[in-house]
């Protein structure tokens, strides 16, 4: 004989507001801890090994190796380091000291230097490879990631740019950059996210809908831990404008945004991985055209729309 019974549909509600508030409390102490932890960080510690500042987004640092000593070309075009040679590292706060994650703009002959360097720190080379095709000189890319003590990261990263010749006091500000002579409203309009300028680029960070995980930790979504579609158009005059970047994507929408890009004349430079234990599995692809402006973000759009991609 029972004592206490409840109806199952109580009983489901009941269990169901139960589970609301235990969420809702691990959502708080998640918080809590998330906080914690990026107390916990001497930032000043990490500026001082990296010799700059960082751009703070929420719990994120990241720190911008742009390539300025260099001076690449292609199409006929001198590429300025925010469309394409902008190197970059990024820390989170996690258990255990932060998650590192990079992407570091390497000539050739720097690969392998750099990356001995890397390997002694015993920080991760998750990939390498080409972003353009036919630049001159030839750029390469090298993804990197750490997790543990922010300031020996930090030290670890500097040391190994020491074997490039990538710039490593952070550069006076000079002259303002040039104005981006293109028809920003109406970029922002067609790629449905508010661009920004910087460095005379205009640049697109479109985040995607699902959420990213990298390790267990979730990845913002947006810019600084690479894991949003990052389009750049840098204005060539007459309304045009060289356009690259990477489109974020699970492998089911890699073949739909190939076909999207082609059929507008925007060409397929690269196609491969950054992280090594991402979910959902994540692919870059990342592309190059050179023509009139609205056009070719006519032809971004219809790749994004084969993507899980944000739109405002």
């Amino acid at each position: 004989m029972s004592f206490f019974s409840i109806s199952s549909d109580k009983s489901s509600r009941l269990l169901g507001t139960a589970w609301s508030a235990c969420s809702a409390l691990i959502g708080i102490v998640a918080c809590f801890i998330a906080a914690a932890h990026a107390q916990d960080v001497d930032w000043q510690k990490v500026d001082e090994a990296l010799g700059r500042k960082p751009a703070v987004t929420g719990d994120v640092h990241r720190y911008g190796f742009p390539r300025t000593d260099l001076t690449v070309t292609l199409d006929g075009v001198t590429i300025k380091p925010a469309l394409a040679l902008g190197g970059w590292v990024a820390f989170k706060p996690a258990h255990g000291g932060v998650m590192a994650m990079g992407d570091l703009v390497l000539l050739e002959s720097e690969i392998n230097p750099v990356m001995l360097k890397m390997i002694a720190s015993e920080l991760e080379i998750t990939a390498v490879h080409n972003h353009l095709l036919g630049a001159s000189p030839a750029t390469f890319y090298m993804h990197v990631a750490g997790h543990g003590d922010p300031v020996k990261i930090a030290t670890a990263i500097r040391d190994a740019l020491a074997e490039s010749k990538t710039p490593l006091s952070a550069a006076a500000p000079t002259a303002p950059p040039p104005a981006v002579d293109l028809d920003t409203a109406q970029l922002d309009q067609i790629i449905g996210v508010k661009g920004q300028a910087n460095g005379g680029v205009y640049q697109f960070n479109v985040p995607r809908r699902d959420p990213i995980t990298e390790e267990g930790i979730q990845l913002s979504p947006v810019g600084p831990l690479g894991v949003a579609t990052a389009i750049n158009f840098q204005p060539t005059g007459g309304g045009k404008a060289v356009i690259t970047g990477d489109f974020v994507m699970t492998s089911g929408e890699v073949n739909p945004v190939i076909k999207a890009l082609r059929s507008h004349g925007i060409g397929v430079t690269a196609l491969h991985s950054h992280m090594l234990d991402e979910q959902p599995r994540l692919f870059f692809m990342h592309f190059w055209a050179n023509d009139d402006a609205i056009k070719l973000a006519n032809g971004l759009r219809a790749a994004l729309d084969k993507t899980a991609s944000t739109k405002s």
